[in-house]
């Protein structure tokens, strides 16, 4: 595999901690500008829209302009979303450089992968965007926990000069390392816009709003969750996180393998799972070990679900895989915004800390709603083409010979 790949694998890393890593800080961010935790919730929401919003925008942009150079004007938005976050005199600073930032999150991806792709022997692709996605995955496992930590010790805003930094030597590894690669020929996005017509890609992205927004509305307050209900430390929301992240490690294992050969089945029973899973955290919250199990699964089966979606929209996004493929990633953030957001209402209505479990249960059981309405669309679907095949009239020649 090309060196290449680590400047991919590094931004990669910058950007999943920069996005979860909050999470974890939401009681110190909130206690230095003086708002609410619920209020403080919108820098979750905030990040989730900007990258519904940056996803397909960017990557529009960067048909435009070479792709090496696309993913370093990414990277460059991230230091400064960043860094911006980390002087932020007021929280609707805050809230403004988490929103630049977030602009280089869908788009990057998309585009990386396409690069990655592209550095490799065509037998290799698939492990060369692997590579690529690992910086992600290791975010949630290391990222997010020692930057909880550090922000918990040192203060927040030093964990987001740290992920800032990081961000500057992805910049550097992609100028050095990535090989300059032309902008594609013949790119037309009116053409690649005619694939949201398709209803099972509408369906999809659907699916990924609300399947990830379930993990959302739980994770999202996960620290006051744990210390405020379950009674752990202010210093176990690190290890607590840890669980997630190796929690995301293994579903996404486990999702990526079999969404190619059983996808509708991997998606009832990862998705049906994850409704039971946080309607039973609203009760499993009240005890340690149950309420660090359930973290674990939450995360799981959460990530379970990405590699079956992402598949799924790809494969009925014919002619438009790039942007339909950051368009999901787009929706992967709505769902997260909207669950954050929700969340924080229920909170505010004075239902408790453990009340997003329950909005998150609806959610992931809504999307598990519309798989099932989608495998029956397409089995439909089938039928008719099947029937249309057999009824064509059997032409018999009359030519004399």
């Amino acid at each position: 595999m090309p060196i290449a790949l680590l400047a991919l694998a590094i931004g990669a890393f910058g950007i999943g901690t920069t996005e979860f890593v909050i999470m974890g800080l939401l009681p110190e961010v909130a206690g230095d500008f003086d708002v609410s935790i619920p209020t403080a919730g919108f820098l979750v929401t905030g990040y989730a829209l900007g990258v519904m919003v940056g996803a397909p925008l960017m990557t529009a942009l960067g048909t435009k302009i070479s792709r090496k150079r696309m993913l370093m004007l990414l990277m460059g938005l991230f230091v400064v979303g960043n860094l911006l976050s980390a002087v932020a005199p007021s929280f609707g600073v805050m809230a403004m450089g988490r929103i630049v930032a977030s602009f280089a999150h869908g788009a990057f991806f998309g585009i990386g992968s396409v690069v990655a792709a592209d550095l490799v022997a065509p037998e290799k692709k698939a492990g060369a965007i692997s590579m690529m996605f690992t910086g992600l995955t290791i975010a949630n496992v290391v990222g997010v926990p020692l930057g909880t930590s550090i922000g918990q010790s040192l203060g927040w805003r030093t964990t987001f000069f740290l992920v800032a930094a990081l961000g500057v030597i992805g910049l550097a590894g992609i100028a050095k390392l990535v090989p300059e690669i032309p902008k594609p020929e013949g790119v037309h996005l009116i053409h690649e816009l005619a694939a949201f017509r398709n209803a099972q890609v509408l369906l999809a992205m659907a699916m990924t709003v609300l399947g990830f927004g379930g993990v959302f509305a739980a994770i999202t307050y996960i620290s006051p969750m744990m210390t405020e209900v379950a009674g752990f430390a202010d210093s176990s929301v690190t290890w607590l996180l840890v669980l997630f992240g190796l929690g995301m490690v293994g579903g996404n294992l486990v999702g990526g393998r079999f969404a190619d050969r059983a996808m509708m089945r991997m998606l009832y029973v990862s998705l049906g799972a994850l409704a039971v899973v946080l309607a039973a955290f609203t009760f499993t919250a009240h005890n340690k070990i149950a309420a660090a199990i359930s973290i674990a699964l939450v995360g799981a089966l959460g990530f379970a679900t990405v590699a079956p979606l992402q598949k799924r929209v790809l494969d009925h996004a014919a002619g438009a895989p790039t942007l339909a493929s950051a368009v999901n990633i787009g929706a992967f953030n709505l769902g997260n915004a909207l669950s954050a957001w929700l969340g924080g209402l229920v909170i505010s209505a004075g239902l408790g800390y453990t009340a997003p479990n329950w909005v998150g249960a609806i959610l992931a059981g809504s999307a598990l709603a519309l798989a099932v309405l989608s495998a029956a669309l397409e089995r439909r679907d089938a039928r008719h083409i099947h029937d249309g095949a057999t009824a064509e009239p059997v032409r018999v020649s009359t030519a004399r010979h």
